[in-house]
């Protein structure tokens, strides 16, 4: 019998081997250098050289020294390679090399190749800049902690030196701009110099000298005279390779490059590296092999290769041999870059396949198909259904499913037994297992073994049994689009029949799943690392509430909310049978239920629905669960817990008191909800086990209850058709009024609007209130049972505008959120009269969907539906785009263990998160993004503690200083912001203040008592009700203490990825339209994706740019005042055009002259509070630019004149303005007069230019102008306009007139206020560190391409986002070098993100040398082995 020692200390072993140690491991990357390769590296890389361009040898196999050559590595699982003796499994390929004949451009540099030539002479190569100059840029790039962004404005800088400069200050030869005419031809202009630059002379005669050398060429051919002047100096590889070895070391440092890695000329090819055959494989066909796109390349090249040699042979003719030249440096382009643009078309016969740079680019590309995100193994995905019987953490993985996904069991003696009896199984049987690994590394597929008994006896610890997924297993489950973090968390595995994946419907909001086909994916964690992090951080009870607000997400939905509505009414009672039926269906078999009391004892004992849910909280007296809130349900109406609907819900200790339960105290989204206090005050565990009892409870009892909706539902009585009836003619002859005042031109319009503008803001409001009104008619109307009321009025699904559009009328339909516009000539449809404007001619249906509708109505209403489907498509791609932008800028930021939030390199974004370090995650008050609720707090404290009859209630004074001397604590000064500190004070103050109302009416009401016994039970009341004791107080606050502790935000925390997801997910619920200001139906602002766009974008031009002037009026004057001083603002900065404020302008002919005359309208003017006098308009018109004249045929640019030129032109005769045209020729005078008449009524003559129109607008009282343009500056500068509070929407103005922290806070305002028009509710924080992220820097980066690679430049990061090619092109011609430190880097290159849990570093026991006489105080170790196996 042999002895297996090692099983005594596999678990030493295997802990060391899982977890501490990491010698296995490979070394982590921790930087990445770009750069080319040379010559030299490209033929010491190689195995062979490929000269021949055939692909196989006549017995099939790889043709010597040809692109197939079995030497490059093999394709196919049944070669060798010839190099290494490997398989295909094995072999990493090994490379070749083509040696050009002649030089090409690398296509991927030929852009850094112009300019490079652009910078040097192109006789000496040295750099046009003097050496003092050389030396100081080259200075500068050495500099230390210089970034990228720095380097590329040096760059810059130097190339803008170096093109003023035309004459070569080393060597005095002649320079001009050098140009790239297609894909591989470059140019060198050197005779094309400006007329401004100096030497112009000299120039010009060495440009005579050049042409005077094509004399004999002009005389031979003489059409070739003409282009003479176009020729111009060429530059082909071999001249690019030769000056760019001659350019010194020196020169090369001040193009940003170190000479001693990459130097100029490694950017033109004379060696191309083959590929290996392993990413270029052969398919085999019927008729042969197809061969890959950059195989077939490669042939290309080596055949115009050996074309060329031949060529230089045999001494072609000059033209042949440079169309072969030619086509080599194409072919080349292809094989790097199929896209390449301006080839020519002889070229391009055939369809080009994907090349080098289409393997990496694009979304199916290296870096984002395979290197970001890769294919994973033990996953799968079918359809989703719902099982409200499973628990809320749970999901139900069909046993065929289970079957194949495994998980690898280490053999301990702890489950040794039971790997053995899956062994035995198999992989047939359930549970069962798949493959053993053994220590020494074989595997043995169980399918496949005859005796399994064998194996199981023979199972030794260490040994891996991957067995099949059982219950309890962790997995991940996910849907797609992944837009936040909880569209993946981590279930318990639960294996059932069946074909599908099943979860709690309560599960349903994080998913965004509903079940009409939607299918998810699972994913088994294979690692016992990769469970604990699942079930740490991913576990779906720690996900109960959205860090977008810290909302509650999971929670009870439709069916389940009718039920609870239902069961929780007045008049819902239940018998002991039944009751206890239904406490049967809660499921809870571990604990003791203890029936209460019957409501009703006589004639029989009945209970409510609230003791069902009484108990369903707290089973028995031994729960110690304390659950104590109020909170105003759906259908509240008054009086509070007296409420005539029952609207009102109060829990005290876990007994609902009163108040039926809705969607707003079962459902997501709200603070107050039961779920969200059972969250705070319990924990998620058991909040999620109390919404798993609902869930069980209300399916079975709406089961046997029943609950459906049938045509009788919808059936309208005849009461209430009557009422439809009235009140549609009732609307339709207040439309009609208005329709007659528009008629007869009476209609007043609204600011900013004209009549008709008016007319259609009226109707469309009065048109919307008919269905309005409706709808309430019917919600008063139908019974309280009828099934849509009750599905509308308890949350679960449905409006009271559902039940109109069923029931009363449809309503009016809308098309970009105007009535529906005429498309045929002046009507809606031909069914119609011409310019007919009545409700039924512009789209108002006014049937219900149960009376049908006519066929007008019902294409109307067509027009409308399909708006929102086009909306919804185009909004998917708007938003995905966004929300991918959004998560590659803010990735990589995460809390420093300092409080402060930084990026991956180190920077500091914020120097404490959000301003006070707390996590939006814990945020407990209503009020958007504060830590805690006081009441709430202080309500269940008061509850839970209840204060005994010997102690005493502290007196308002007494509550006012224990408060400050627990404020005064150093902990309390410490941990609590000076904010926080305040909100505390002032919930105390408030408190007080109550107390002390109550305690004076104490007082009254006890000296209008006589008896003792009556004052004895007044203190008694407000001893119990309203008092506080010390132990209370203390009691509180110490929760607070304890609660604002918890809400701190921990260090390692994603807070970017967050942010990002938090503000991404939310804006694809919004929509593609614009919406009006309130109040002001002309003045249109744009919301939703395009606005948001448009921020974080830092758009410079927005589509609708609105000021917001606000007067600067005493406090103290009068309504009409604020008015008449707004219309005076208003005239002085609405653009006022000359053709709004004239009677006339006309022309005027008389004998031997001819003017324009113009008319004021003096009374418009001052009824509009214009400083315009006929002096001033002249001075407009002398001076606008629209009052430019030909001089002459001449199209010159000095053939134009100005009215300015002669101010003579205009002049004021008797109050009027007259406009003489410029020219006395008779044959343009009247094109100039015709001109004049043109442009004269647009000339400015009052306002600000930029500015299109100024409204007048009125909120609270508070008269101020909404002005439509843009100049900032010049609104602030109008007298009457108070500066410091007008504003903008436009954050590009807002940063160039009041600086980079002022567009910090609109950026933050505009999407706060853009968000909170859908009712979107995201929590400041988040929209802070965006607009710090774009801020940061002292300038504006909008999170595009552009802006990102200034927020964070790295290589791989930018590669992985857009233009892969380029940056990478651009990253190897400078020697970039990329730390390997943010996100996306390290998913790349597969190591540890530094974030979340890899951020913190573990202290080691390091052996000290005990020879040491000094004492050592070493910190003592937080994780080591021995402690590990204790």
């Amino acid at each position: 019998m042999s002895i297996q020692p090692s099983q005594n200390v596999t678990l030493e072993d295997k802990v060391h081997e899982r977890v501490v140690q990491h010698v296995h491991l490979p070394k982590r990357i921790s930087q990445i250098r770009f750069s080319v390769f040379t010559p030299e590296d490209i033929r010491r890389m190689s195995t062979i050289q490929v000269f021949n361009h055939y692909y196989y040898t006549p017995d099939r196999r790889g043709f010597p020294h040809g692109p197939l050559d079995p030497r490059l590595g093999t394709g196919t699982k049944k070669d060798i390679c010839e190099t290494c003796g490997l398989g295909v499994a094995d072999c990493i390929g090994h490379y070749g090399y083509v040696k050009l004949e002649l030089p090409v451009f690398h296509i991927g540099f030929i852009s850094n190749v112009v300019e490079i030539l652009q910078r040097i002479c192109k006789d000496c190569s040295r750099v046009l800049l003097t050496d003092s100059e050389i030396q100081t840029f080259r200075n500068k790039f050495k500099k230390p902690n210089l970034d990228n962004q720095q380097k590329k404005a040096i760059y810059k800088k130097v190339g803008e030196l170096c093109k003023k400069c035309s004459t070569c200050p080393h060597c005095g030869a002649l320079n001009g701009k050098v140009t790239k005419l297609n894909a591989i031809k470059i140019v060198h202009e050197k005779y094309k110099v400006p007329s401004t630059r100096k030497g112009k002379d000299e120039v010009d005669q060495q440009a005579r000298e050049f042409h005077s050398e094509f004399e004999l060429a002009t005389q031979l051919n003489p059409e070739i005279s003409t282009y003479i002047g176009e020729a111009q100096d060429d530059i082909n590889p071999i001249r690019c390779l030769k000056l760019f070895r001659n350019i010194p070391d020196t020169d090369v440092e001040a193009f940003n490059m170190n000479p001693r890695v990459v130097r100029p000329e490694n950017f033109i090819l004379t060696h191309i590296l083959v590929p290996p055959l392993v990413i270029r494989p052969s398919v085999n066909t019927d008729g042969g092999t197809n061969e890959d796109d950059l195989t077939v390349q490669m042939k290309k090249i080596i055949e115009t290769n050996i074309i060329l040699r031949e060529s230089i042979e045999k001494g072609h003719f000059v033209e042949n041999f440079m169309e072969k030249w030619d086509a080599l440096q194409l072919e080349t382009a292809l094989y790097i870059n199929s896209d390449t643009r301006n080839i020519p078309s002889y070229v391009t016969k055939k369809k080009i396949g994907k090349t080098l740079c289409q393997r990496l680019k694009g979304k199916h590309g290296r870096f984002r198909g395979n290197l970001s995100g890769k294919r994973a193994n033990f996953t799968g995905r079918t359809v989703i259904s719902p099982d409200p019987n499973l628990e809320i953490n749970q999901v139900a993985i069909p046993e065929l499913v289970a079957k194949v996904l495994t998980y690898p069991e280490v053999v301990n003696k702890n489950n040794k037994k039971l790997l053995q009896s899956l062994i035995l199984n198999g992989p047939e049987v359930h549970p069962g297992a798949n493959f053993v690994v053994k220590s020494d590394g074989v595997r043995k597929n169980l399918s496949f073994v005859k005796d399994k008994m064998d194996i199981a006896k023979n199972l030794k610890f260490g040994d891996i049994v991957e067995r099949h997924v059982m219950n309890g297993d962790y997995a991940l489950f996910n849907r797609q689009p992944s837009l936040h973090r909880l569209s993946i968390m981590c279930h318990r595995v639960k294996v059932l029949p069946y074909r599908t994946f099943r979860f709690n419907v309560c599960d349903c909001a994080p998913y965004n799943a509903d079940f009409d086909g939607d299918e998810m994916n699972v994913h088994i964690p294979q690692t016992e690392e990769a469970k604990a992090e699942a079930g740490m951080l991913m576990d779906i009870l720690k996900n109960l509430i959205t860090p977008k607000n810290g909302d509650p997400v999971i929670s009870c939905n439709q069916d389940f909310l009718t039920a609870s509505w239902k069961m929780t009414r007045k008049n819902t009672f239940f018998d002991r049978a039944e009751f206890c039926m239904l406490c049967s269906y809660m499921g809870i078999e571990d604990k003791k239920i203890d029936l209460p009391p019957p409501t009703i004892l006589k004639p029989v004992e009945l209970w409510t629905g609230k003791q069902l849910f009484s108990l369903l909280i707290k089973p028995n007296n031994n729960t110690k669960v304390f659950v104590n809130f109020e909170t105003k349900a759906k259908n509240y109406w008054k009086d509070e817990t007296m409420c005539p609907n029952d609207g009102y819900v109060c829990f005290r200790n876990s007994y609902l008191i009163c108040g039926n339960l809705d969607k707003k105290i079962l459902g997501d989204g709200s603070k107050s909800s039961l779920f969200y206090v059972l969250i705070r005050t319990v924990g998620p565990a058991y909040a999620a086990a109390c919404m798993a009892r609902v869930a069980r409870v209300a399916s079975r009892w709406l089961m046997n209850h029943g609950f459906s909706i049938g045509i009788d539902d919808v059936m309208p009585s005849p009461s209430l058709t009557e009422k439809k009836k009235m009140i549609l003619s009732e609307g339709y002859k207040v439309c009609d009024q208005y329709i007659k005042l528009f008629k007869d031109g009476k209609l007043e319009p609204q600011p900013g609007c004209n009549m008709e503008q008016t007319l259609e803001a009226k109707l469309n409001k009065e048109l919307s209130e008919i269905r309005g009104r409706a709808g309430s008619m019917c919600v008063e109307e139908l019974h309280w049972s009828n099934a849509p009321l009750t599905m509308s009025v308890c949350g679960s699904k449905g409006s009271v505008i559902n039940i109109s559009q069923m029931i009363a009328c449809v309503g009016q339909q809308t098309v970009g959120g105007t009535r529906i516009a005429n498309g045929f000539m002046n009507r809606t449809l031909p069914h119609f009269p011409m310019f007919a404007r009545d409700p039924a001619a512009k789209g108002f249906v006014s049937n219900s969907f149960f009376t049908g509708l006519t066929p007008t109505e019902f294409f109307f209403h067509t027009m409308g539906g399909r708006e929102g489907i086009v909306d919804t498509a185009v909004k998917t791609a708007e938003t995905g785009y966004m929300q991918r932008r959004l998560m590659k800028a803010l990735e990589d930021l995460f809390v420093a263990y300092d409080g402060s939030v930084r990026s991956a390199d180190n920077s500091i974004i914020q120097f404490k998160y959000g301003d006070d370090g707390m996590d939006p995650h814990r945020m407990e008050s209503e009020e958007s993004g504060r830590p805690l609720n006081f009441s709430f707090i202080m309500m269940h404290e008061k509850n839970t503690n209840l204060p005994t009859k010997d102690e005493k209630a502290l007196s308002p004074s007494e509550i006012t200083e224990k408060v400050e001397q627990f404020l005064a604590q150093p902990a309390s000064q410490k941990l609590f912001s000076d904010k926080f500190m305040d909100e505390l004070r002032t919930f105390m103050k408030n408190y007080t203040s109550k107390l002390e109302n109550m305690l004076k009416g104490v007082e009254t009401a006890r000296s209008k008592r006589t008896s003792e016994f009556d004052k004895a039970a007044w203190d008694v009341v407000v001893h119990y009700i309203e008092k506080i004791t010390e132990r209370q107080l203390m009691a509180f606050l110490n929760a607070c203490k304890r609660k604002y502790e918890k809400a701190c935000v921990d260090p390692g925390e994603p807070v970017g990825g967050i942010a990002g997801q938090s503000i991404g997910e939310p804006t694809t619920q919004m929509t593609l339209k614009t919406f009006h200001f309130a109040g002001v139906a002309s003045m249109n602002v744009t919301l939703g994706v395009p606005r948001i766009k448009e921020i974080i974008d830092a758009t410079k031009n927005i589509s609708t740019p609105i000021i917001t002037a606000y007067l600067d009026t005493p406090a103290t004057a009068s309504k009409k005042q604020k008015e008449i001083a707004a219309r005076m603002v208003k005239g002085r900065i609405e653009k006022t055009t000359l053709g709004q404020v004239v009677n006339y302008i006309r022309e005027v002919y008389n004998l031997g002259i001819c003017y324009i005359e113009i008319e004021l309208d003096m009374k418009q003017i001052s009824a509009l509070q214009l400083d315009i006098t006929p002096e001033t308009v002249r001075h407009s018109i002398l001076h606008s630019p629209l009052m430019k004249f030909e001089k002459s045929k001449d199209k010159s640019k000095d053939s134009k004149t100005k009215l300015s030129d002669d101010p003579n032109l205009v002049r004021i005769q008797n109050g009027n303005i007259r406009v003489y045209p410029p020219s006395v020729d008779r044959d343009s005078m009247y094109f100039n007069i015709q001109r004049l008449k043109r442009y004269l009524p647009e000339v400015i003559v009052a306002g600000i230019p930029t500015t299109n129109r100024a409204v007048i607008n009125e909120e609270k009282g508070n008269i101020y102008l909404l002005v439509e343009g843009m100049d900032l500056l010049a609104v602030m500068g109008v007298p009457g306009v108070h500066a410091k509070t007008t504003k903008t929407n436009n954050i590009i103005e807002i940063s160039t007139t009041l600086g980079i922290e002022s567009a910090r806070q609109v950026i933050m305002d505009e999407i706060k206020y853009t968000t909170g028009s859908y009712g979107m509710n995201i929590d400041t924080r988040h929209i802070k560190l965006l607009a710090d992220i774009m801020t940061f820097k002292g300038d504006i980066f909008g999170i595009q391409r552009h802006g990102i690679i200034k927020i964070r430049d790295s290589v791989l990061k930018m590669a992985s986002f857009e233009q892969t090619t380029d940056h990478l092109f651009e990253a190897a011609s400078h020697t970039r070098v990329d730390d390997v430190n943010g996100v996306s880097e390290c998913i790349i290159m597969g190591v540890p993100i530094p974030i979340g849990t890899g951020l913190f570093k573990l202290m080691q026991d390091a052996h000290v040398d005990k020879k040491r006489t000094l004492p050592i105080n070493r910190k003592r170790p937080i994780f080591s082995t021995k402690s590990l196996l204790k």
